[in-house]
């Protein structure tokens, strides 16, 4: 490219240079010189560009499949001074077919035959529960066909959060805004200014960018945002880049901020049931996991949660297993091997770490004389660091 050679641009730097040593007009000479520059550009190219009206040199676009011209472009771009762009067109599964025809489809498939394509499921005898994204897909429809001010937003992730469900049927009340997840935050801000009751999907990792526009623009104001952070915890195959580690540590720092976790899908529609309530007037985050929950028969009707108000699920000796969200499933199950070892635990669902039930965790410290806590994030700052702030 004749644009990113160095003859071309050691040419051009002479040049700049021989103007800037005119006796008189070497400013004009500059400036006519870059608008000559810039007007043959606009002669070849077949639109305006933003960056070299900043005065950014930009280069492209070029095929990012053509190994070779890449490497040769980047080489020559290393010996060009200033901030410069350098646009790089791919296409999504590239080399694959199947993959190039449907790149949603083949975002994530998992595994899969790559002869027929035919992307490899379990298969159940019995039914099995559904994907704790689809149950907020469809409950979130549910809510909003009773209550009018409900609105769902999501950067760039409606097929992953299951928020296309609500934007297949109600396109006027669901936004896929890009990624933009800081923007995704402040029109949600926004909206609650004026009434909605917003349902703001982002995945938990992906609300690490946002979290400037939690603080100011939806916790400073107490507007009732609704935080479903999705992939919570750690999210399998989609990789360490996914992993919903912190979300609980940094949203619990924020005054105003309420922060829930449910065990299983029927929790998770009652807390999306109390947080769509006029009652409810604070930013409200509701964290659940990738994947499969519990309950194959989980369409029950919706009951309000009492904020702050966890559950005891069982009684014990000695010690007491306090959980947040969905590894609550996981201290049920120890609890009952546990038994083989002739020790029985109470366990508590303590459902929010923000408020924490404190006439709950006053019964657990009182009656037992051992605590564990169960939760699927980071230790510093999160539900376990809750507790011991407690006692």
């Amino acid at each position: 490219d004749i644009t990113t050679s160095p003859t071309y641009n050691r040419v051009k730097d002479d040049v700049w240079k021989l103007l800037g040593k005119l006796p008189v007009g070497r400013n004009f000479s500059r400036a006519m010189g870059h608008k000559l520059a810039e007007g043959m550009k606009s002669m070849v190219s077949s639109s305006s560009n933003l960056f070299e009206a900043l005065k950014i040199r930009y280069f492209g676009p070029i095929d990012g499949h053509n190994v070779a011209k890449l490497v040769d472009t980047l080489t020559d771009l290393r010996e060009i001074p200033g901030p410069k762009i350098l646009h790089i067109v791919t296409v999504k599964g590239k080399g694959y077919a199947l993959a190039e025809k449907d790149q949603t489809k083949w975002h994530a498939p998992g595994l899969f035959d790559k002869i027929t394509g035919e992307i490899q499921k379990k298969k159940y005898d019995l039914p099995q529960p559904p994907k704790y994204q689809d149950v907020f897909g469809h409950t979130i429809i549910e809510l909003a066909e009773k209550n009018k001010k409900i609105f769902g937003i999501t950067p760039a992730m409606p097929s992953g959060c299951s928020l296309k469900y609500m934007m297949e049927k109600m396109p006027d009340r669901a936004f896929d805004v890009g990624i933009a997840e800081q923007h995704a935050v402040t029109v949600s801000a926004g909206m609650a200014t004026q009434g909605m009751k917003v349902f703001c999907n982002i995945y938990s990792s992906f609300m690490q960018r946002a979290y400037d526009q939690v603080i100011h623009d939806v916790a400073i104001q107490k507007l009732p945002v609704v935080f479903c952070l999705d992939r919570a915890g750690l999210v399998g195959d989609d990789g360490p880049t996914h992993h919903g580690a912190y979300d609980i540590a940094f949203m619990r720092c924020i005054p105003n901020m309420i922060i829930s976790a449910p065990m299983n899908e029927v929790e998770l529609r009652n807390l999306m049931y109390t947080a769509q309530l006029d009652s409810t007037t604070l930013p409200f985050t509701i964290r659940y996991p990738r994947g499969e929950g519990m309950m194959p028969e989980w369409k029950t009707e919706m009951k309000e949660i009492e904020i702050g108000k966890g559950r005891k699920l069982k009684d014990g000796k000695d010690i007491a297993i306090l959980s947040l969200g969905h590894p609550g499933n996981f201290a049920a199950a120890a609890i009952r091997e546990l038994k083989n070892d002739g020790l029985n635990p109470a366990h508590y669902d303590m459902r929010f770490a923000k408020p924490l039930d404190e006439a709950l965790l006053h019964d657990a410290l009182q009656t037992y004389e051992k605590i564990v806590t169960v939760e699927d994030g980071c230790i510093e700052g999160g539900f376990g660091s809750a507790i011991l702030e407690f006692m």
